[in-house]
């Protein structure tokens, strides 16, 4: 999994472009073994930038704690995008009336 979220972060694969952000802002379904891993990715991530800035760190793009923080990144965006989304009240709505027309 760790190689393969390498490859992607290489290939910039698993990140959603701009616009598909900006027009599918949707509502997620988080479980709680998602929402723990979520919340351990975070203080990862966190723990690693923090670090990284309090040693004044130079940007360079070899730099492998820089590495590990964007592999973290996406793990962390990979499980988020894994959860199903919540139906919109229109999308429920819609159902509704569906199966009481059928």
């Amino acid at each position: 999994m760790v190689a393969s979220s390498a490859a992607m972060i290489a290939d910039g694969a698993g990140v959603p472009d701009g616009a598909a952000l900006r027009s599918h802002v949707r509502r997620r379904r988080i479980s709680p073994q998602a929402g723990h891993a979520l919340e351990i990715l975070g203080h990862a991530i966190e723990y690693l930038t923090d670090e990284y800035v309090h040693d004044a760190g130079t940007l360079s793009v070899r730099d492998g704690q820089l590495q590990a923080v964007q592999l973290l990144m996406c793990l962390n965006r990979q499980i988020y995008f894994d959860c199903p989304e919540v139906p919109t009240f229109a999308e429920r709505w819609r159902a509704l009336l569906d199966a009481h027309a059928a």
